[in-house]
C-alpha cells in the first residue's frame, strides 16, 4: 500500500541537502559559538551564514535575526517581549481569535499582569479584515498580533493593509509568519510591520529551530535570562546544527518557491475538483482564492473528523483536523467556531496539506481512499 503525506502544514520531512549540511555539526564540527578557539569560531562562522541564509529570504539584515528553539517561543518572545519592554506607553494588546494557541496562550498570560487584551472576530472565511483590527484600536493600545496565513484553514490575511494601520497609528505589528515563510514571497523592506515568527520545520528543515525577525530599533524585554548569546535578546548555547539545517532549507525555499507556489496551487485546485466532482455534501473552508498553495480544509457532511482520520490513516492517506497542537480535542476547533461553520460540517473537517512529495498521480489515490472512508463510516 503506498503511504501518502498530506500533513505537510503540520510538519515536513528534513530534506537530504538540508541533513548532508547539518552533519557535519552534529560530529566533528561541535564547537560552541561563544568559544574563541578555532572550534568555536568555526562554529560561530556557520550560525552567522545561517542567519544571513534565512534573512535574505525576507529581505532583512542578518542582525535582525534571533534563533529561537521553534515557532512558539518566537510568537512567545515577539509578544511578551515587546509587551513588557514598551508598558510605559500603554496597557492594551490586539489579537485575534482564531490565532495559533502559541499566539492566543502568551496573551491570556499577559492578561493575568494585568494587560488587556481586544480578541477581533474573523470573518466566514477566517480573514481579518483591516477595518475590524482598525475599530479595536485605543489610545493606549501599543502591539498588534495577526497571523499572516491560517496554519488550519490556510487564509491569508492582509497583513500589509492592517501593517500599514499599525503603523500609522505609531503600534508595533507582530505576524505569525510560521506556515507562509518560504512558501510566499515576504519583504520586510516593504511590509509594514515589526517582529515575525518562523520555523524550520515547516520548511523541510529540522525541528526544535526557529527565528524571530525583530526590526531595527524594536525593542524586546528577554524571556530567556543566561548568557549574552543572540544580541542580549535570547540566552542559551545556539543550536548551531539546527540553525544551519534551517539556513539551508530557507536557502532551498529561496530557489524553489517560484516553481513550487504554482505547482502546489494546481494541485490544490485538482484535488478540490476532484473532491466536489466525486464526493456529496462537501464543503472548503477558508477564503476560496486567498490561500496558501497546497492548502486544503475540507468539510464531509455527516462525517466525524477524527474518525475519518483514522480511516483514512488504515488506508495510507496522512490528514489531520486541524493544528497538530490541538488534534485530540473533542468539538469543533476554535478556527472553525470563529468562522461560524456549522456544526454539521465543522465536525468533518479535514486538513490536506501538500508539499514538495504531493504528486498529480497520488489524487485518484486520496478520492478512492475518501470514498472507501466515508462508506465505512457510513455504514457503521
Amino acid at each position: 500500500m503506498k503511504r501518502i503525506y498530506l500533513d505537510h502544514s503540520a510538519t515536513t520531512p528534513v530534506d537530504q541537502r538540508v541533513l548532508e549540511a547539518m552533519l557535519p555539526f552534529l560530529t566533528e564540527e561541535f564547537g560552541n559559538p561563544s568559544s574563541l578557539h578555532s572550534f568555536g569560531r568555526a562554529a560561530k562562522v556557520a550560525l552567522e551564514e545561517a542567519r544571513q541564509k534565512i534573512a535574505s529570504v525576507i529581505n532583512a539584515s542578518p542582525g535582525e535575526i534571533v534563533f529561537t528553539s521553534g515557532g512558539s517561543e518566537a510568537d512567545n518572545l515577539a509578544i511578551a517581549g515587546a509587551a513588557r519592554a514598551y508598558r510605559d506607553k500603554g496597557n492594551h494588546l490586539i489579537a485575534n481569535r482564531i490565532e495559533h494557541h502559541a499566539v492566543l496562550h502568551i496573551f491570556e498570560e499577559l492578561e493575568k499582569e494585568g494587560f488587556e487584551v481586544t480578541y477581533v472576530e474573523c470573518d466566514r472565511y477566517g480573514m481579518i479584515e483591516p477595518q475590524t483590527v482598525e475599530s479595536a484600536i485605543r489610545p493606549d493600545t501599543i502591539l498588534m498580533s495577526i497571523m499572516h496565513v491560517n496554519n488550519e484553514v490556510g487564509t491569508i490575511n492582509p497583513i500589509q493593509e492592517i501593517g500599514a494601520i499599525a503603523k500609522n497609528r505609531n503600534i508595533l505589528f507582530h505576524t505569525d509568519a510560521v506556515q507562509s515563510f518560504g512558501k510566499l514571497p515576504l519583504d520586510v523592506k516593504i511590509m509594514p510591520f515589526d517582529l515575525m515568527s518562523m520555523s524550520a520545520h515547516k520548511i523541510y528543515g529540522p525541528k526544535g529551530i526557529g527565528a524571530l525577525w525583530v526590526r531595527r530599533g524594536v525593542k524586546l524585554t528577554p524571556i530567556l535570562y543566561g548568557g549574552s548569546q543572540e544580541r542580549g535578546q535570547r540566552a542559551g548555547t545556539e543550536n548551531i546544527a539546527g540553525a544551519v539545517g534551517f539556513g539551508k532549507a530557507a536557502e532551498l525555499c529561496k530557489l524553489e518557491m517560484a516553481a513550487e507556489m504554482p505547482r502546489l496551487k494546481q494541485l490544490q485546485k485538482l484535488l478540490w475538483n476532484t473532491i466536489q466532482k466525486e464526493i456529496p455534501n462537501v464543503r472548503l473552508n477558508g477564503h476560496p482564492e486567498q490561500r496558501l498553495p497546497g492548502h486544503l480544509n475540507v468539510s464531509f457532511n455527516g462525517a466525524a473528523g477524527d474518525e475519518l482520520l483514522i480511516h483514512l490513516d488504515l488506508n495510507g492517506i496522512a490528514v489531520s483536523t486541524g493544528s497538530a497542537c490541538t488534534s485530540g480535542a473533542v468539538g469543533l476547533s476554535h478556527v472553525l467556531k470563529g468562522m461560524k461553520i456549522e456544526t454539521q460540517y465543522g465536525r468533518g473537517a479535514v486538513r490536506m496539506t501538500m508539499g514538495r512529495s504531493s504528486k498529480e498521480e497520488d489524487i485518484p489515490l486520496i478520492i478512492e481512499a475518501l470514498k472507501n472512508s466515508l462508506s465505512k463510516l457510513a455504514s457503521e
